[in-house]
C-alpha cells in the first residue's frame, strides 16, 4: 500500500496564520510516502511568498512533489509572466515544473496547465497527454497512475470558472491509456468521484489547505490510502479549532476498468 497526501491551494500571502503550525505537523505525524502539492502556493508569485512556501515545504520530513498553479505566475507584472513566467517558482521551489515519483507501486506524474496568456483558466496540450500516457503505458503490471495537475479536467455543474483548454481531450485519452487518478486543486472545493466521460479515472480534488479565501467549506487536504484496485481517500478538515482531523472518507473499488464507490 502506498500513501499520497494530495494538498492545493496554500496561497502564501494569504493564509490563516493559526493553521501553519498544524498543518506542518499533521503532514509530518501522518507520515505519507509522498506529499503531491497541486499548486497555487503563493497568492501572487512574489518572492517573499515563494520563501515561505519553500520554508513551508522544506519543515516536511518526506518526499513532496508540486506543480505550479494560476497564482503562481505574477499577475502584478504582465512583461515577467508573458516571457519568464515560471522564473521565480523554478529558482525558489523547484527547477522541474513536472516532477515526477516512480517506485514499484505508484507512478505519480506533474502536469503544468498554466495558460500564461490567460491567467485564471489553464491549458492542457495533446503533446503534455502523450508524456502522461507514455509514462503510464510504459510501467510494470500492478502500479498505480496518479496525474497531478493545478485545474481539474472537470467542473460540476453551476461551478463559475471556465473549463480548461484541451480538457476534454486530455479526458478521454487518460481514460485510455491506464490512469487511474487524477489530482487537482483550483476550485477551493474538494470532492472525489470518478470522472463522467471516463469513470475509470477517479478525480480527487483539494479545497484550500491554509488560504483565507475559503468557499463554503473548511480548509482541507487529502490523504490517499492506496492499494491496487481499491482506494481510500480521506479528507481532514480544520473546523472548530486550529487542527486538522477527519471529516469525510470515502472507498473506491475498480472492477471492469470502472471505479465504484464501495
Amino acid at each position: 500500500m502506498r500513501r499520497v497526501l494530495h494538498i492545493s491551494d496554500l496561497h502564501f500571502g494569504r493564509t490563516r496564520e493559526d493553521l501553519l503550525e498544524p498543518l506542518i505537523e499533521a503532514i509530518n505525524r501522518l507520515a505519507p510516502d509522498v506529499v503531491a502539492f497541486s499548486g497555487d502556493l503563493t497568492q501572487r508569485a512574489r518572492e517573499s511568498q515563494f520563501e515561505q512556501a519553500a520554508a513551508f515545504i522544506a519543515h516536511l520530513e518526506m518526499p513532496v512533489l508540486a506543480v505550479p498553479g494560476n497564482h503562481d505566475t505574477p499577475i502584478d507584472n504582465p512583461w515577467l509572466r508573458f516571457v519568464k513566467p515560471f522564473a521565480r517558482y523554478r529558482r525558489l521551489i523547484d527547477e522541474d515544473l513536472e516532477p515526477e515519483f516512480l517506485d514499484d507501486e505508484l507512478a505519480l506524474v506533474g502536469v503544468n496547465t498554466v495558460n500564461r496568456f490567460a491567467w485564471q483558466s489553464g491549458k492542457i496540450s495533446r503533446r503534455t497527454i502523450r508524456r502522461v500516457c507514455d509514462a503510464f503505458e510504459g510501467q510494470i503490471d500492478g502500479r498505480t497512475h496518479l496525474a497531478m495537475m493545478h485545474h481539474p479536467l472537470e467542473h460540476d455543474p453551476g461551478t463559475e470558472k471556465r473549463l480548461m483548454r484541451g480538457a476534454r481531450a486530455a479526458v478521454a485519452c487518460l481514460g485510455r491509456c491506464g490512469a487511474d487518478v487524477v489530482l487537482s486543486g483550483h476550485l477551493h472545493n474538494a470532492a472525489v468521484a470518478p470522472l463522467t466521460a471516463a469513470p475509470g479515472v477517479l478525480l480527487v480534488q483539494a479545497g484550500t489547505g491554509l488560504s483565507s479565501r475559503l468557499r463554503e467549506e473548511t480548509n482541507n487536504f487529502n490523504l490517499l490510502h492506496i492499494e491496487p484496485g481499491a482506494i481510500k481517500v480521506e479528507r481532514y478538515g480544520a473546523e472548530n479549532q486550529p487542527r486538522f482531523k477527519i471529516i469525510q472518507t470515502a472507498r473506491f473499488a475498480k472492477a471492469k476498468g470502472v471505479w465504484r464507490e464501495v
